[in-house]
């Protein structure tokens, strides 16, 4: 039986990174999107199990990786899942859905 990632070490997360990163590079390499981007998805998963999730604050606005456009919004913690929403530049809410959910990887610097 596989090992969730909250039960890993932090050594082995690493690891699991580093052979996720040269899945995703195969795959890219060989034009299998969907099967880089399900190696992508573990990677960030894997990412938020090696941060701290009480270094992200409720009530507080972040950057997010890979999307200039947006920053979001925390409104709750749950582990490593940041629940709140997208906001854009101005500070209007974008996200369609009441609240997402997005792992703490996924997440830069305060706004």
């Amino acid at each position: 039986m596989e090992k969730r990632y909250s039960e890993y070490t932090y050594e082995e997360l690493r690891q699991e990174v580093a052979q996720l990163t040269e899945k995703a590079r195969k795959a890219e390499q060989m034009g299998m999107v969907n099967e880089y981007a399900v190696h992508e998805r573990k990677i960030i998963m894997a990412k938020s199990y090696m941060m701290n999730p009480a270094d992200f604050s409720a009530g507080e606005t972040y950057s997010l990786t890979g999307d200039p456009e947006h920053t979001f919004y925390i409104e709750y913690m749950n582990g490593v899942f940041a629940w709140g929403y997208r906001k854009n530049k101005l500070g209007q809410k974008v996200t369609a859905e009441e609240e997402e959910a997005l792992p703490i990887s996924m997440l830069g610097h305060k706004a």
